[in-house]
C-alpha cells in the first residue's frame, strides 16, 4: 500500500502517467483523460515525462525479438547498406526476410508505434494542457525516423513544427544522425539540403554527422565532396579535427570490414594520405585519430608504420590508451611474437595515466601461449587477470584448464571461483530486458 504522501508526490504522479500511457500505446487503446482530472493543482505533464514516453515507443515496439537481452557492448558488423523502404514494404507483405536494421521487425508493431506516437503527441497538447518545445519535437522526429516512415511525412511534421519555431539546427542534426544509423542515408542527405526550408543553418556538427552517415554506407565520394566544400576559402563551416578523424577512422574500418585485399590497401592508403593532409593544414590529431590508423596498420601487417605512429603520438604529448596497445598486442599474438606482445602489455601497465589492462588485453596473449605450448605462462596470465578483478571469457578459461589439466596447474578453489563468475556473467547477459513479447501485443 502507498501512503498518502507518496501518492501526492510529483515523481509518483509522473511515473503513473507514463505507465498508463505506455500501456494504452502497447495495447492500442485510447488514452484516458480522467487521470489529469484526478490530480488537481499539480502540473501533470512535464517535458521529461513526454520525452520519456516518446523514447520508450521504439524500445517497446520497434525492436525485434532477437534484440531482447542483447549485450550493450560494441561489436564489429558488416558495413551498412542504403535501405529501400518500398522494397522492404513489398518483402514484408510477401513474408520475405529483410536484412539490415529492419530485420526481424514486426511491421504491424512498427506501424502501431508510429500511429500511437503521433496520436499521443497531439493528445498531450490538446487534452493534457502541455505545450511542446524543441526537445519533444526532436523526440517525435526521432520516432518517425526509427519507424522507417516516408520522408514526406517527416518533412510535413518538421514544417508544421517550424512554423511554431520548434525546429532548430540541433534537432535536424539529431534527425540526420538517426537516419544514418537506420541506413537511410539518402534520406539524411535530402533532409540536410532541406534545412533552409525549416529556417535552420547547418553548422560543423551537422556536416560531421552527415559525413559519418555517408561513410557508414561506403559513400566516400560524397563525403569527400562535402569535406572539399568545407575547405573552400571563406566557407562558413570550415572543417575541424573531428571532420578528418571521422573520415580517417571510416576509411580504416570500412576497408577492414569489406574483406577485399585491394579495398583494404586502398582505404588504408587514403587514410594515411588524409592524415598527412590534416597535419599539413595545421590540425592536431587526437588519440582517436591515431588509434584508427594504428589499428588499420596492424591489421594490414604494416607494423613499422604503426610503431612510427606510436612514437609520433608520444612526441606530440598524446598519451596512448588501452585501445592503442591492444592493437599491437593482437598483432604480435597473431604473428606468434608473444614476447613482444607481453612487452606491450607491461608497457601499458607501466603508464602513469591509470590505464588498466582487461580481458581484451590478456586474451590474445593467453591464447597464443596455449597454442605455443607455454602452458605455465598462460596459467600465470590467467591468474593475473583474475587478480585484477576481471572474469576471463569462458573459452579462454576452458582452453587454459584443458591445457593445464594434464599437469594440474590450476587450484580447485580458483577454478570454482572463476566458474561461478562466468556463470554469473552469463545470467546477467541473458536477463530479459523489460520489453514486451510480440505475442502479448494485441
Amino acid at each position: 500500500m502507498f501512503s498518502s504522501r507518496s501518492l501526492s508526490s510529483p515523481n509518483f504522479t509522473q511515473n503513473l502517467l507514463i505507465n498508463q500511457v505506455l500501456a494504452a500505446i502497447i495495447r492500442n487503446r485510447p488514452f484516458e483523460t480522467n487521470v489529469a482530472a484526478s490530480i488537481p493543482n499539480q502540473p501533470i505533464w512535464t517535458v521529461e515525462a513526454v520525452s520519456q514516453v516518446l523514447r520508450s515507443i521504439p524500445i517497446y515496439l520497434f525492436q525485434s525479438p532477437r534484440s531482447i537481452g542483447r549485450q550493450s557492448g560494441f561489436r564489429h558488423r558488416t558495413p551498412l547498406k542504403q535501405r529501400n523502404l518500398r522494397e522492404e514494404f513489398h518483402k514484408a507483405r510477401k513474408r520475405v526476410l529483410i536484412l539490415g536494421p529492419a530485420a526481424h521487425r514486426d511491421p504491424q508493431n512498427v506501424q502501431l508505434g508510429v500511429d500511437k506516437a503521433l496520436e499521443f503527441f497531439h493528445w498531450v497538447e490538446t487534452h493534457g494542457g502541455f505545450t511542446h518545445n524543441e526537445l519533444t519535437c526532436k523526440e517525435m522526429s526521432l520516432v518517425l525516423a526509427k519507424g522507417g516512415c516516408k520522408l514526406k511525412l517527416i518533412w510535413e511534421f518538421l514544417k508544421k513544427m517550424s512554423r511554431k519555431g520548434l525546429v532548430t539546427t540541433p534537432t535536424v542534426t539529431c534527425l540526420i544522425k538517426c537516419l544514418g544509423e537506420e541506413g537511410l542515408v539518402e534520406e539524411a542527405l535530402a533532409t540536410f539540403y532541406r534545412m533552409k526550408q525549416f529556417h535552420c543553418k547547418p553548422d560543423v556538427y551537422a556536416y560531421n554527422t552527415l559525413i559519418l552517415a555517408l561513410c557508414r554506407v561506403g559513400n566516400f565520394k560524397k563525403a569527400k565532396f562535402l569535406l572539399e566544400q568545407m575547405e573552400l576559402p571563406g566557407f562558413r563551416c570550415p572543417p575541424d579535427v573531428f571532420t578528418y578523424t571521422i573520415l580517417i577512422s571510416s576509411y580504416c574500418r570500412y576497408g577492414l570490414e569489406t574483406g577485399c585485399r585491394k579495398a583494404i590497401r586502398r582505404r588504408i592508403w587514403e587514410a594515411n594520405h588524409l592524415f598527412r593532409l590534416m597535419l599539413f593544414k595545421g590540425f592536431v590529431p587526437d588519440v582517436v585519430t591515431y588509434n584508427s590508423l594504428i589499428n588499420g596498420c596492424c591489421k594490414t601487417n604494416r607494423i613499422e608504420r604503426a610503431l612510427e605512429l606510436l612514437d609520433e603520438m608520444v612526441k606530440r604529448g598524446i598519451a596512448p590508451n588501452r585501445i592503442t596497445y591492444n592493437s599491437f598486442i593482437r598483432y604480435y599474438s597473431a604473428t606468434n611474437e608473444i614476447d613482444k606482445a607481453i612487452e606491450m602489455l607491461r608497457r601499458m601497465q607501466g603508464m602513469d595515466d591509470g590505464v588498466v589492462a582487461c580481458n581484451s588485453s590478456y586474451t590474445p596473449i593467453i591464447h597464443a601461449l596455449c597454442e605455443a605450448g607455454r602452458v605455465v605462462e598462460a596459467r600465470d596470465f590467467l591468474v593475473e587477470l583474475a587478480e585484477h578483478g576481471s572474469i576471463p571469457r569462458e573459452y579462454t578459461y576452458k582452453l587454459v584448464r584443458e591445457s593445464a589439466g594434464k599437469i594440474d596447474l590450476l587450484d580447485a578453489e580458483f577454478c570454482r571461483r572463476l566458474e561461478d563468475g562466468i556463470k554469473g556473467r552469463i545470467r546477467q547477459v541473458m536477463k530479459m530486458k523489460p520489453l514486451l513479447q510480440h505475442e502479448s501485443i494485441s
